[in-house]
């Protein structure tokens, strides 16, 4: 089978409930309550799977019978990262990465309907995580690389974010959050508007389970002590892209480290990824990382 149709959406929802023996109503609750695959929708609105769906949902299923509850299952699936070393084939990463590729021509080309309709492409093929951390997060640092480089210019990368943030905060607002899990506070660092790796890294944290107060561009530094105290945080992550804003972020952490003994602070961002071995050093422990195991590895040393 050629990986074309791989991608297709060709079964409907009753062919999925025969394939794999469960009722039509519980392959909807999975969609509805863990994200796990977003099926396509004919003209008349009904749900197509493709066979990488299929596939996803046989090895739940397998999880299943074999005593795991589905949210045990699933998040197993999370931490294996059964996409890619399970499901996904190198042609279908090959796939992804000519996704990211046609998404970044066509942001740069200021052409929203295609970035949309590349968007939601990937989202009828991948689980929600492997769109927004490999695809989105992966483009994300191109942008900022290309931006910092003086490739491309405001412009292009202003109306990037636009589109990445509006389907990003769409889907991290969907998310219930455990009330068992400490609470995270979200904010971009001193000076700082470029929010979009904020969002992919808040995503990321509220799929966790995590309830995230979200505060996005930079507030005065004042106003994140009031915020603290009102919510009592865990965890206070920051983003900074530019580097003339990471020497003020880097004051604003040791100040908060030595006034506020129990809140965890992390940061990440173009700017703090790119630090002098030196400086990254002496603030490694609040360094979240670059990438979803990176960030694994960081929040469970941190709980």
């Amino acid at each position: 089978m050629s990986n074309d149709k791989k991608l297709e959406g060709k079964y409907n929802i009753k062919a999925v409930s025969t394939i794999l023996g469960i009722q039509p109503g519980t392959l909807r609750a999975w969609e509805r309550r863990y994200q796990i695959i977003a099926p396509v929708r004919n003209e008349s609105g009904h749900r197509l799977y493709t066979e990488q769906h299929l596939n996803i949902l046989k090895w739940l299923v397998e999880k299943v019978d074999q005593g795991f509850t589905i949210s045990q299952a699933v998040a197993l699936l999370d931490k294996q990262e059964l996409e890619e070393n399970e499901i996904t084939s190198s042609e279908q990463k090959d796939r992804t990465q000519t996704i990211s590729d046609d998404l970044l021509k066509a942001l740069l080309s200021f052409d929203e309907t295609k970035a949309h309709e590349l968007i939601n492409q990937s989202f009828s093929v991948y689980t929600i995580d492997k769109v927004v951390i490999d695809i989105l997060g992966s483009l994300l640092v191109r942008i900022g690389d290309l931006w910092e480089n003086d490739e491309i210019t405001t412009a292009h990368e202003h109306f990037a974010t636009s589109i990445l943030r509006s389907r990003i905060g769409i889907i991290m607002h969907s998310f219930p959050h455990n009330g068992i899990l400490p609470k995270v506070v979200a904010v971009c660092g001193p000076g700082e508007w470029h929010e979009l790796g904020l969002l992919i890294f808040t995503l990321y944290v509220r799929r966790k389970g995590f309830e995230v107060i979200y505060l996005g561009s930079s507030i005065k530094e004042n106003d994140i002590e009031v915020v603290l105290d009102e919510v009592d945080p865990k965890f206070l992550f920051f983003s900074c892209t530019l580097f003339e804003n990471v020497d003020n972020l880097l004051s604003l952490v040791t100040s908060l480290k030595n006034e506020r003994k129990d809140l965890v602070i992390g940061m990440g961002g173009f700017a703090v990824d790119h630090l002098p071995k030196d400086v990254k050093a002496e603030f490694d422990e609040h360094i979240v990382g670059q990438s979803k195991s990176e960030w694994e590895h960081w929040l469970k040393s941190k709980l």
